[in-house]
């Protein structure tokens, strides 16, 4: 395990040259880098390790991805998951994201992309304290906390984000694609990751929601 001054990220990949590739990356951009290649002994070391982030092969021995992914969120831990997967099937990256996965690359991957997409997912709110509330919703960006109808609700980095960005700006239409850019970090032309963490926020959020979708465009935070 290599310890740096950026966090420690788990890398989760039965492949070695792929592990070691991904490694190399991330050390030289600052980040530790502790490297499973077993399902059942990544969830372990996400118990002890306590890494700031996860990056995570979907296609493990023992236990896959998604297991894990389900198991650590269904134990309330959610740090911060990004997906990797050699399946170029949207249903597995969706799935992913509702279990509560906060990005996924494809295979192949650019490196750099998975260390900048790395970089996104462990972006930290302001120093200043700011509470933002839209509705029923309030947003401790300081602690990054979420209450909806005074209920604490626990939210991946991604959708903490998205939701953040939305409140910054009530009744400001985003598209999806400017969303990606801003929130995800990055641009691409499928844009569905944009509604899957919608329609999970929304969920988590309940009545409280602020988040409203115009036709055709895109996403809002409606005061109202």
């Amino acid at each position: 395990m290599a310890e740096q001054s950026r966090g420690l990220v788990l890398v989760v990949e039965d492949d070695p040259a792929i592990a070691d590739l991904v490694q190399r990356y991330l050390l030289r951009e600052g980040f530790g880098v502790h490297v499973e290649k077993d399902g059942a002994a990544a969830l372990a070391a996400v118990r002890r390790m306590r890494p700031a982030a996860v990056v995570l092969d979907v296609g493990l021995p023992s236990m896959d991805g998604i297991e894990i992914c389900r198991t650590l969120r269904t134990e309330g831990d959610w740090t911060p998951i990004l997906f990797v997967t050699a399946r170029d099937d949207e249903v597995d990256r969706v799935l992913g994201l509702e279990l509560g996965g906060d990005d996924y690359v494809t295979k192949p991957f650019s490196p750099r992309e998975l260390v900048a997409r790395v970089r996104t997912v462990l972006r930290r709110g302001p120093t200043a304290a700011e509470v933002l509330a839209v509705g029923g919703t309030r947003v401790d960006l300081t602690r990054r906390r979420v209450w909806a109808n005074d209920a604490e609700v626990a939210l991946t980095a991604t959708e903490f984000d998205l939701l953040a960005h939305l409140m910054r700006h009530p009744n400001h239409v985003f598209d999806r694609s400017r969303l990606l850019s801003t929130v995800w970090g990055y641009s691409t032309t499928t844009t569905r990751t944009v509604d899957v963490h919608v329609a999970q926020l929304r969920a988590k959020l309940g009545t409280a929601s602020p988040i409203r979708t115009v036709r055709g465009i895109g996403y809002a935070a409606d005061p109202s």
